[in-house]
């Protein structure tokens, strides 16, 4: 699939339910983590969680169809924490959509003045470690997290990105 295919915008209210079933969909179905809408209550109130407190979420769509996600959550005046970054199945891989998503967040947090990008992740995303390292990521121990970054349960992985 190549690059033209895919619109990346700012989450909508109109995106919620699509954006939940997505995720979702990924987190239960393909790698089997035992995790609810419930468990995210940031999915419920993205405008609250990320955009009101000077975050941002993207939505990136293929055929009106939601192709990917990523968001970053600000935990500081020039930091934030990467989250919900995810990639249909069958957008993984050559489309490039992953580093497109990537790049959407990189540019809008230099634009907004962020020098730091943290993110957890969990163990059984292998895949993910090794995207997050290609782009600029290092693993670091939990312990060397700003108190400021929000984790969820899942969360056994942890990555520093500096600008």
């Amino acid at each position: 699939m190549i690059l033209d295919v895919y619109r990346i915008d700012p989450w909508s209210p109109a995106d919620r339910d699509d954006v939940l079933a997505f995720i979702l969909a990924i987190q239960r179905g393909e790698f089997g983590i035992a995790i609810t809408a419930e468990d995210q209550p940031d999915l419920g109130d993205v405008a609250g969680a990320y955009q009101a407190g000077g975050g941002e979420f993207w939505v990136a769509r293929a055929g009106g169809e939601v192709a990917g996600t990523i968001a970053a959550i600000r935990i500081a005046d020039d930091a934030v924490a990467l989250r919900k970054m995810f990639v249909g199945a069958e957008h993984r891989g050559g489309s490039g959509l992953a580093a497109r998503l990537m790049e959407t967040l990189v540019e809008w947090a230099r634009a907004e003045g962020v020098r730091t990008i943290y993110l957890g992740t969990t163990a059984v995303m292998s895949a993910a470690h090794r995207f997050y390292a290609k782009h600029g990521f290092a693993r670091i121990d939990p312990a060397e997290l700003p108190p400021s970054v929000p984790l969820m349960s899942v969360d056994s992985r942890f990555f520093v990105r500096e600008l």
